[in-house]
């Protein structure tokens, strides 16, 4: 064995000397055509007229994306060194001091729980979350900002301090108060953003906002730090087009850099399995720079003639009206409502059940034909709610002709 090693390394020695590494070098990849690995599965295209829900793929990655991710798929780099760079350039970018790549937003909610829980304590990274007798673990919350991803911030051990009034607030906090967390597109809430930094400054404890839906306006990923927010997520596989799997960790420099220490690939954390790959957080820095490079002004624009166009073909139809409505703050983007006499055509529920069965596939927005909407959208028992923003060229033709269709259908 010895020998065959040795008289391996000889002989790579004498090949690189006399210029021959070119000879056992890969060749350049040839152009490879993709195969349509959705069909080879069985898997069913669908139009997404619903909107970016994690259930339906969240969003599309613009071409300039795509292709920022194909090229980072073909060569190794040093991870922390990429997630490094990454984050300076993204800050530099979003106007906040730091900034990081994350595993989606639920990953930047527990990265971000592990960083004041452990801040200035590095040692204590590999307590969370079970032994955590010794270490702050109380974070406190509006009653009505409690939702389903806030699991993600009970994987670091932490327990919930429920408060309503600004009285309460004040009273809340004690020696074991670590963070103060906030649900940015909350429908319900007495306390207000800035009260909420104010009196969580008032006493030395950082803030924490969950903005993960709410771009566009373009300007949300700079407001909530520069209003206070000691740290602020944002999901990158929504409004600003990025890899699904990834999102955004913003804030003040020492937090974030307490989150690495919780962050994959270091061993013993509560985000080891939060693993952030070369293609993604490329991916991250790609979208970002093409979402910068949109206004708010040509979006909705675009946005809205969607809408419009699908609401035209419909307009002779008996009994049906149109509105055009925006949620105030999640998916702040143009959505059209349709509703009509139920009747004389199918209830909001069975049209969608019928578009969804159909072919091409469409899933409308999940808050068609409910009592009550979700994400700022209003109650819609009564009527269908199509989400434009994450059609195709052309698939609002075919939403509109399917919607018709399906409307004039005998009941």
């Amino acid at each position: 064995m010895t020998k065959t090693r040795r008289s391996f390394f000889s002989w790579t020695r004498n090949l690189m000397a006399a210029g021959g590494v070119a000879s056992i070098a890969p060749a350049a990849e040839a152009a490879v055509p993709a195969t349509d690995y959705y069909a080879k599965l069985g898997v069913t295209n669908i139009i997404n007229a619903a909107g970016t829900y994690t259930a339906l793929t969240a969003s599309t990655m613009p071409p300039q994306v795509r292709a920022a991710v194909d090229l980072a798929a073909t060569s190794p780099v040093r991870l922390a060194e990429l997630q490094q760079k990454s984050g300076e350039y993204i800050a530099s970018r979003l106007k906040c001091e730091a900034a990081m790549v994350t595993a989606g937003a639920s990953s930047a909610l527990t990265l971000g729980t592990a960083a004041c829980m452990t801040l200035g304590n590095r040692a204590a990274v590999i307590q969370l979350p079970l032994d955590t007798a010794n270490l702050k673990n109380e974070v406190i919350v509006q009653r009505g900002h409690r939702y389903g991803y806030d699991h993600a911030i009970r994987n670091c051990g932490t327990r919930f301090v429920e408060v309503e009034t600004l009285e309460q607030y004040e009273a809340a906090f004690t020696p074991k108060t670590v963070m103060c967390h906030f649900f940015n597109a909350a429908e319900h809430g007495q306390i207000s953003r800035e009260d909420w930094v104010r009196v969580a400054h008032a006493h030395g404890v950082p803030c924490f906002n969950d903005a993960a839906a709410d771009v566009p306006p373009i300007s949300n990923l700079w407001a909530y730090t520069q209003m206070g927010f000691d740290l602020v997520t944002f999901s990158g596989g929504k409004g600003i087009r990025g890899p699904q799997n990834a999102g955004l960790l913003l804030g003040r420099k020492d937090l974030i850099e307490a989150a690495t220490w919780s962050n994959s690939p270091r061993d013993e954390t509560v985000g080891r399995g939060m693993k952030v790959a070369k293609e993604q957080i490329v991916g991250m820095v790609a979208a970002i720079d093409w979402f910068l490079s949109q206004t708010d002004e040509g979006m909705q624009a675009e946005f809205r003639a969607r809408a419009e166009r699908i609401a035209a073909r419909l307009k002779d139809i008996p009994g049906v009206n149109y509105e055009i409505f925006m949620p105030p703050l999640a998916n702040a983007i143009p959505h059209l409502l349709i509703r009509y006499d139920q009747t004389k055509h199918r209830p909001p529920l069975e049209i969608s059940a019928l578009l969804r069965a159909g072919t091409p596939s469409i899933e409308l927005n999940p808050a068609t034909g409910r009592r009550s909407g979700s994400a700022g959208l209003p109650n819609a028992e009564d009527a269908i709610i199509v989400g434009v923003w994450m059609l195709q060229p052309g698939e609002d033709v075919i939403v509109a002709n399917k919607l018709r269709a399906a409307l004039l259908q005998a009941t």
